[in-house]
C-alpha cells in the first residue's frame, strides 16, 4: 500500500472523510481490502478518534463494510450492483430534467449552459486521453444537473451514487467512460435548454444504459 501524506492543518473528520474518499475512488484502496488504522493514522498523523469518525461516516455512505472482529474494509461491488446504481442514476436524474424543463425557457438555458461548460472540459479532457479526470467530470456533469432541480434530497441521495459510480469507472470496465459517451453529454446539455423530456429520457437511457 503507497503512503499517505500527513494532514499539515489540524484534522477533522470530514477531511480525513474526504481523503479517504478520494483514495477508494482512486483505486488507492481496492475493493475488499482492510483498512489498517494503525497504519492509516500513522501517516496522515492524528489519532484514532477523527479517523473512527470518518470510516463510521464512509461506512454510512455505502463505501466501507464493518465486519465484526475482522475490521474495517471497502466495499466490493459486483455486476449487479453496478446495474443497480446505474439504473437508480437514470431515475434520479430524470426526476431532476423534468423538475428543469418545467422551469422558465431563462431558466432552462441558464442551467444548459452551466452543463456545457463542464461537458466542454470533459471532451478536452477526453482528447487529451485524461480518462482519470474524464470519470470525474463526467459525475461532476451528472451532479450538477440533479443539483439544479434545486431538490435538496434528491442531491444528498445522488451523490452517495455517484461516489460509488466512481469506483464502479475505476473497477469495472463496463462502466468506465468511453470516447463515444463523452459526445452525449453535450447532446444533454443542448436538450436540457430545448428538448423534450421524451427525448431527454431516451439520451439519458442511452449515455447510462451499460
Amino acid at each position: 500500500m503507497g503512503i499517505l501524506t500527513p494532514l499539515t492543518q489540524e484534522s477533522t473528520s470530514v477531511l480525513v472523510a474526504q481523503k479517504l474518499r478520494e483514495k477508494i475512488i482512486d483505486g488507492h484502496f481496492a475493493p475488499g481490502q482492510q483498512i489498517n488504522e494503525t497504519l492509516v493514522s500513522s501517516q496522515l498523523n492524528l489519532s484514532r478518534g477523527p479517523l473512527r469518525e470518518a470510516l463510521q461516516r464512509l461506512s454510512q455512505e455505502g463505501l466501507l463494510v464493518n465486519k465484526p472482529n475482522r475490521g474495517v474494509f471497502v466495499v466490493e461491488l459486483t455486476a449487479h450492483d453496478v446495474e443497480e446504481i446505474y439504473h437508480l442514476r437514470e431515475l434520479l436524474e430524470l426526476g431532476a430534467a423534468e423538475i428543469i424543463t418545467n422551469q422558465q425557457a431563462g431558466e432552462r438555458k441558464r442551467v444548459s449552459r452551466k452543463l456545457l461548460k463542464v461537458a466542454t472540459k470533459l471532451t478536452d479532457a477526453a482528447d487529451s486521453e485524461d480518462w482519470l479526470g474524464v470519470s470525474k467530470l463526467d459525475l461532476q456533469f451528472h451532479t450538477t444537473l440533479v443539483s439544479e432541480s434545486g431538490n435538496s434530497r434528491l442531491l444528498r441521495t445522488y451523490t452517495t451514487l455517484a461516489t460509488e459510480s466512481l469506483i464502479c469507472m475505476t473497477n469495472f470496465e463496463k462502466a468506465y467512460p468511453t470516447q463515444s459517451s463523452v459526445t452525449h453529454h453535450l447532446v444533454l446539455a443542448e436538450l436540457i435548454a430545448t428538448g423534450s423530456m421524451p427525448e431527454i429520457r431516451a439520451e439519458l437511457h442511452q449515455h447510462l444504459s451499460l
